[in-house]
Parts: structure tokens; C-alpha cells; sequence
């Protein structure tokens, strides 16, 4: 036992630094010859030949912890895999809300219009036409609402706007249909009996054939008298009008001329204001305090919807769900669309809609001749040439009032 080194077991009293003579102890341990077959013959084992040192290793040696800032792998977090892992996850989240949004607006709209049910229809064209019409639906609507909005409570309902929209390569054209035109009632298939009901030549005002047979006759009409094919029918009342606004805080419009009306409950101050649900529904159903009542109306129509599908569609609104949801389900709730309708093709159509607005598209009104007793009277050749550049999908040239 005299080969332990001088000082070892002293702490700090030995001459030479722990760690050398650890490592001197180690080479001058004698290694036995031959290994004994007994208990008592088995030669002590300080555990020091099994390669572990004792003391503090020199800097940098094997073992040293890594300079601050510089840690390999396995030591603290792995930032970019954290990264990863979370960008994965917003991603799946972001896909499921998207595609739970979509189910649930799809869900939604009300598909009750057949055009099946249509005969007699002109051939398709390039490029989609949607039929849009306001009603005034009354559904769903309390009467201190009907009190508020101006609208009655008359049974039934009417149409109080109608316009065309075609989308396509060139550009977005919206056309009113001004509720007053003088239209030939074709022949038709009752939308509940299925009856035919014979052409007799008889002419009447435009919304008349939506109050006789409701939407297949008015496409159906709105067909016979134009030779347009019209590719999706949608339907909005009152009641999802004026929700819609209120959802987005309301539509800023810049009105040239002051107007009141009574009937329609509207008083506007000329210049920029933000419209309401109450006020912006009362904007597109003036016509008594204009002189061209109702071709006056159906600018402002246009003017408004395009204003609307202009700041629904913007970031703010899109992007931020306590706006989002209340908007669509506003719209939704009252929409009624035909069979056919996906919720790709509505998207479609607010963006063409929104177009009009941005430049990109134009708006006019049909082309008008003359009156035939207090009804508007389309003109033949302008209308006739202004369905041939829609059918070809051609920049439309025509005009109308």
C-alpha cells in the first residue's frame, strides 16, 4: 500500500496538482499476472483503472461544458424545430377554419329556384350571367322592424330591383333592368303544376311576371325578351339588405343632391355619408323624388351595390371574424339562389360585382326607346347588339340611359 501517491486524500496539501497525480497513480498501478480462483486471494481494485479522473479537467477537454452561446445540439431548445413545428400547426388550423367557414356558408344558402323547370332557353354564351334581384321579401321581419325600414306589410312579395351581370374576360357588365319595362309574357311551365300556360301575346311590366309565377317565369321573361342565357339566379329581401350593412359599420357613399321621400323614409344632405341597414335600404328604393324615377333608381341601385361589394371586400372585414361571420350570415340568411349555385359562383359574382366599381367593368342601364302606356320600352336594335357582345364575350360598346 505504499505506491499510494504522497499527499492523495490531503485536499490542496500535495505538491503536485491532483489531477497529475491521479494520473501517475494510474500508470504505476502493478497489473497482476495471474488472476486467484479464491475470495480471499482477490487482489484489491481501486476502480481507478475504469478511466474516470477525478478534479477539474483542463479547459477545453473532453467533458468541458460549451463556451456561453454556443450550445451543440441536444443542449437548450431547438429554436428552428419549435418554428417548424408551429408554422405546421397554424397551418392545419388556418385550413380547418377555412374549410369549416366554407361547409357552414354553404350550408346556408337556400337553393329553391329550378331552372330546370325553364323551357325554351336560348343557347349558353362565353361567360357567366347571373340574374340579381331584390325583393321585398318581408320574411323573418318583425313589424317594429317593417315600421323601421319603411317597408309595409303587404303580403307576398315583389321584385324592386333587377339587374343583369355578366363576368367575363373583358371585364364585369352590370345592367339594370328597370322594374317598368314593357316585357311580352312567354309561354311557361307553372313552377307548382308544371302546367303550360300558352304565349298570348300579352305585355306587361317586368316585376308582374315574378308576381305571377315567381323566379322561373322571371328568368324565363327576362330570357324571351333579351335571347340572353342566364346562368345563375340570386335573391336577397329586405331583411339581409339592410343586415348586411349594419354587419360591415355601414357603406360610405357620396351623394351629389339632396333627396327626401316619404315613402321610402329616405332624407338625404348632399356630400360623403356613411349609410345604415335603415338608411342604405331606404337610398336603393327611392324613386318618387326623382324625375326619372324609376331609371333614377336604378343607378343608385347600382351605385350602392357596387359601393357595397367594394368595402366588404377588403382586409378589415375579410380578415376579422366578429365581421366576417355577422356579414355573411346577414346575406345568407335571406339569400335564395338556384339549384345550381355553388358557393365558388356566388364568390365569383361579389368579385365581379366589386369589379364595377374598381374600373374594371362597366354599369349602365338597358337601352330605352320610349314609354307604351307608362311602361318603359326597350330599344330593339341597341338591346340586340348589346346580347351579341355579352354572348361573345366582346367589350361592350353599347350604351344605355
Amino acid at each position: 500500500m505504499n505506491d499510494w501517491p504522497e499527499g492523495y486524500g490531503r485536499g490542496s496539501q500535495g505538491s503536485q496538482p491532483e489531477g497529475a497525480r491521479v494520473m501517475r497513480h494510474v500508470q504505476r498501478r502493478p497489473v497482476p499476472q495471474q488472476q486467484s480462483q479464491g475470495y480471499d486471494d482477490a487482489p484489491y481494485d481501486s476502480g481507478y483503472n475504469t478511466g474516470q479522473v477525478y478534479g477539474s479537467p483542463p479547459a477545453g477537454g473532453p467533458g468541458a461544458p460549451p463556451p456561453s452561446g454556443h450550445a451543440p445540439a441536444g443542449y437548450g431548445p431547438d429554436w428552428r424545430r419549435r418554428i417548424k413545428i408551429g408554422s405546421l400547426v397554424l397551418v392545419v388550423a388556418l385550413l380547418a377554419v377555412t374549410i369549416g367557414t366554407y361547409f357552414w356558408a354553404d350550408g346556408k344558402l337556400k337553393r329553391e329556384v329550378d331552372l330546370a323547370k325553364v323551357i325554351e332557353r336560348p343557347g349558353a354564351g362565353d361567360g357567366t350571367n347571373y340574374l340579381i334581384v331584390g325583393s321585398d321579401s318581408r320574411e323573418g321581419m318583425s313589424d317594429e322592424d317593417k315600421k323601421k325600414l319603411h317597408t309595409g306589410s303587404a303580403e307576398g312579395k315583389r321584385t324592386d330591383s333587377m339587374m343583369i351581370l355578366h363576368d367575363g374576360s373583358n371585364g364585369p357588365t352590370l345592367i339594370s333592368l328597370p322594374r317598368d319595362s314593357d316585357v311580352e309574357i312567354p309561354s311557361f311551365k307553372g313552377s307548382d303544376s308544371g302546367k303550360l300556360f300558352p304565349n298570348t301575346g300579352r305585355r306587361v311590366k317586368l316585376n308582374a311576371a315574378y308576381a305571377e309565377d315567381g323566379p322561373e317565369l322571371l328568368v324565363r321573361t327576362v330570357e324571351h325578351n333579351t335571347g340572353l342565357h342566364i346562368d345563375h339566379y340570386v335573391e336577397i329581401g329586405f331583411a339581409g339588405f339592410a343586415g348586411i350593412v349594419d354587419a360591415i359599420g355601414g357603406v360610405e357613399m357620396d351623394i351629389p343632391k339632396a333627396f327626401k321621400d316619404k315613402k321610402s323614409g329616405a332624407d338625404f344632405q348632399a356630400g360623403k355619408q356613411t349609410l345604415d341597414g335603415e338608411q342604405a335600404l331606404a337610398f336603393v328604393r327611392t324613386r318618387y323624388a326623382f324625375a326619372g324615377s324609376d331609371l333614377d333608381r336604378t343607378k343608385n341601385q347600382q351605385k350602392f351595390l357596387a359601393a357595397l361589394a367594394s368595402q366588404t371586400a377588403t382586409p378589415s372585414t375579410v380578415l376579422n371574424p366578429f365581421k366576417l361571420y355577422p356579414t355573411m350570415g346577414a346575406g345568407l340568411d335571406t339569400l335564395i339562389v338556384d339549384k345550381d349555385m355553388s358557393l365558388w359562383s356566388l364568390g365569383q359574382m361579389f368579385f365581379a360585382m366589386k369589379g364595377v366599381t374598381g374600373g374594371e367593368g362597366t354599369s349602365m342601364n338597358m337601352p330605352i326607346s320610349g314609354t307604351r302606356g307608362g311602361n318603359l320600352v326597350w330599344d330593339k336594335a341597341k338591346v340586340k347588339q348589346l346580347v351579341e357582345q355579352l354572348k361573345n364575350d366582346e367589350k361592350v360598346t353599347v350604351t344605355g340611359n
